[in-house]
Parts: structure tokens; sequence; C-alpha cells
């Protein structure tokens, strides 16, 4: 058994009651990206966040090069709250081409599941999502990966710190990528 395999069985599974706050948690983030809430949204987010999506290459197994953790490896998103707060002000501009007409987006959650960490203030968090969005009368993206969070107890509630998105598509079709997973 590795050392975080024995990290991790050491802490005691989530409560109910904390598995439960959480995943609420998810699908108020969820519900507030859909209604493009960005200023809601942004306070759930810790001062220290780091929000990453690397690019996934196709590779064969035999290959064990890391391509999730390298963060010199291409990133659709490497960002800091600073990043995600230009972005976002961006948008409110009015000059973003993608987002006149506006997008409409769908997130949907699932297969959450929670662990205590050794802060007993954070959780890690994975799930599982699919985020459809639709722009236009013919622009239609679906997108499905996987996530690994890392949501704090703040004086705010919980926040997240960290999050990875892994998506499950290798190469990305679509236009832009004015979306938050």
């Amino acid at each position: 058994m590795n050392a975080v395999m024995q990290e991790a069985v050491k802490l005691p599974a989530p409560s109910v009651e904390l598995l439960s706050e959480i995943q609420q948690t998810l699908y108020r983030e969820a519900r507030l990206l859909d209604a493009e809430r960005y200023d809601d949204w942004v306070t759930m987010l810790t001062e220290d966040l780091h929000y990453h999506m690397p690019g996934i290459e196709t590779r064969y197994r035999r290959d064990k090069t890391d391509q999730v953790g390298d963060l010199k490896r291409m990133a659709y998103y490497n960002d800091s709250l600073d990043d995600l707060n230009k972005r976002l002000r961006r948008l409110k501009t009015g000059t973003a081409w993608s987002e006149d007409p506006a997008t409409r987006y769908v997130h949907m959650i699932s297969n959450i599941e929670v662990e205590h960490t050794p802060n007993p203030q954070e959780y890690k968090v994975y799930s599982t999502f699919m985020a459809y969005r639709c722009r236009n009368e013919r622009d239609q993206d679906t997108l499905y990966g996987n996530r690994e969070d890392i949501w704090r107890r703040t004086s705010q509630g919980l926040q997240l710190a960290r999050r990875l998105i892994v998506l499950k598509q290798n190469v990305l079709l679509s236009k832009n990528l004015n979306i938050y997973l």
C-alpha cells in the first residue's frame, strides 16, 4: 500500500451531513455557472485558488509521462483567482464576441466522493461532470470529465481552493472555451 493510501486509510470516513453539505455546494456552484452568476460564483473561491485544466495527449500505456500534474505542459486553464477575475471582467465589457449572443449552459455533476485531508478544514472532493453549451443556432459542445477539488471551510463557508479538471476529449473542436467546469 503506498503512502497516500495509508494516509487516507487513517482518516475517518466523511459523515452523511458533510457529504450532503458538499454535494449541495457543488450543485449550487453548477446552478450559478448555468445562470452566468459569476460574481456569486467568485465568492465560492479562495484567494489562493488554483484552477487547472491540462491538455491531455493520447499516449500508449507504456508511456508514463505525467500529463496531468506537470504544470509546464499545455493547459486550457492554469489560473489563479486574479486570472479568473480578469477573464470574467472581459465578459462584462461587451466586447467578448463569443458571448454575443449569450451562450446557454447546463452543468451536471455526479459521482461525488469526499475524503478528509490532513488539514481538518479541507476536504478532497472527486466528481464527474457533463457540461453542455449552445450558442447561436448550431454551435453546440458537450464536455465530459473528472474533477479533483480541495474545498476549504472558511468564515464564508465552503470555498474552492484547488480544482484539477481532466477532460475526456483529447481534441476540442470548440471555436472557443469560455466555460468554467
